[in-house]
């Protein structure tokens, strides 16, 4: 079997477009990468699905990750991945008669995006909804899958299997290099900064229980917390009424403790506002965001069930464990920080592109792939 030609789907908006605005791009990039190990692989290019022009304006560097648009890619490749961009019934018919196999890669929660579109007339697709029929397979990393396997099986017609997970500090470390420290969590004496930085788009990962936590933790211990900071959090504390009325129960909030902040670059937020962080999930037990903080040495206390050995882990929706974790860092976090942050990097190592198990997984993937007969 000759070696593959592989293209992995994105969808720009914009030519120079963030890699902070979700993962999706980020995820690209680090599959690209991954399948650059992968004995069985040629080459890899990113495929734009959209209109946007490719320029060197991009946040990569298209020398070692190139981009193309459809039109430029669809006669190079072997495989195409679809992932940030979705592909139409004219272009899929196209890719087939060159006998090009097309994957699935699922790494969003879809299940909940679509049960809140309908249930809360938050339009994603309208009556234009194009469910592709001629995949040749889905892969799907694990976190998505015990929510949203049968709504992508059902949906598609075809058994979906679980891909490695895959993360890299490459952006992190770009971004931060200039940082104090390189954005490295750097100890220091007195009441700790306490962060939240949840989206909070959804129900999947939402502040409130981050803040019932740290409302816990100012209880018992309100010498100790210098602030909270909630991000992502301005416009619902300024419009949501219920928000409003849940937060004022609050005595961290009541006694000008906390603060609800808008968007912010991560990485630079790590570095300059953070000592801990804390984190709640629901149905997402493996997010970048728990590699970013721990990589960089913070301390992070959360609930993600796939990496109960990174930070300070507590169970299911307990917020009382949550909050003894949160002490737990307080009380030891800064006396083993160095310790703690390479121990997290090497933990995360199962995560990374060029981990052999996980290059091994992609690359025997690709073997039953183009075993398949093509559908």
């Amino acid at each position: 079997m000759n070696a593959l030609r592989v293209g992995i789907t994105i969808g720009l908006h914009h030519e120079a477009e963030t890699l902070w605005n979700n993962g999706i791009k980020q995820n690209a990039v680090f599959l690209a990468e991954a399948l650059r190990q992968c004995p069985n692989v040629a080459a890899t290019v990113l495929v734009n699905t959209t209109q946007t022009a490719i320029t060197d304006k991009l946040p990569w560097d298209q020398t070692r990750w190139p981009t193309r648009t459809f039109d430029d890619a669809k006669d190079t490749l072997d495989v195409l991945i679809e992932l940030g961009g979705q592909i139409d019934a004219a272009q899929t018919e196209y890719l087939k008669q060159r006998g090009v196999r097309l994957v699935s890669y699922c790494c969003g929660f879809e299940y909940v995006h679509a049960m809140e579109s309908v249930l809360f007339r938050r339009p994603l697709w309208g009556e234009n909804l194009f469910v592709n029929q001629r995949y040749d397979d889905i892969w799907m990393i694990p976190q998505v899958d015990n929510i949203s396997r049968s709504y992508f099986e059902v949906l598609r017609r075809l058994p979906a299997r679980v891909a490695p997970f895959i993360w890299s500090p490459m952006f992190v470390e770009e971004r931060s290099k200039d940082l104090p420290e390189s954005g490295r969590y750097r100890p220091g004496s007195g009441p700790k900064r306490l962060s939240v930085i949840e989206p909070n788009h959804n129900v999947v990962k939402f502040c409130l229980y981050p803040a019932l936590i740290a409302e816990l933790v100012y209880r018992e211990r309100p010498d100790s917390i210098a602030i909270l900071q909630v991000t992502n959090a301005e416009q619902i504390a300024r419009e949501s009424h219920e928000f409003i009325a849940l937060m004022n129960q609050l005595d961290i909030v009541r006694n000008h403790k906390a603060v609800f902040l808008g968007r912010h670059d991560t990485p630079e937020f790590l570095a300059r506002n953070t000592d801990i962080v804390i984190s709640h999930q629901l149905e997402n037990p493996l997010n970048y965001i728990y590699l970013e903080v721990c990589w960089q040495g913070y301390a992070l206390v959360h609930n993600a069930s796939l990496c109960p050995e990174l930070g300070y882990y507590y169970p299911a929706n307990d917020a009382a464990k949550g909050a003894q974790q949160v002490l737990s860092a307080l009380d030891q976090h800064d006396a083993h920080a160095s310790w703690y942050r390479e121990r997290q990097r090497t933990m995360i190592g199962r995560f990374l592109p060029d981990n052999p198990q996980l290059v091994a997984t992609y690359s025997a993937l690709l073997d039953d792939l183009v075993r398949k007969p093509i559908r």
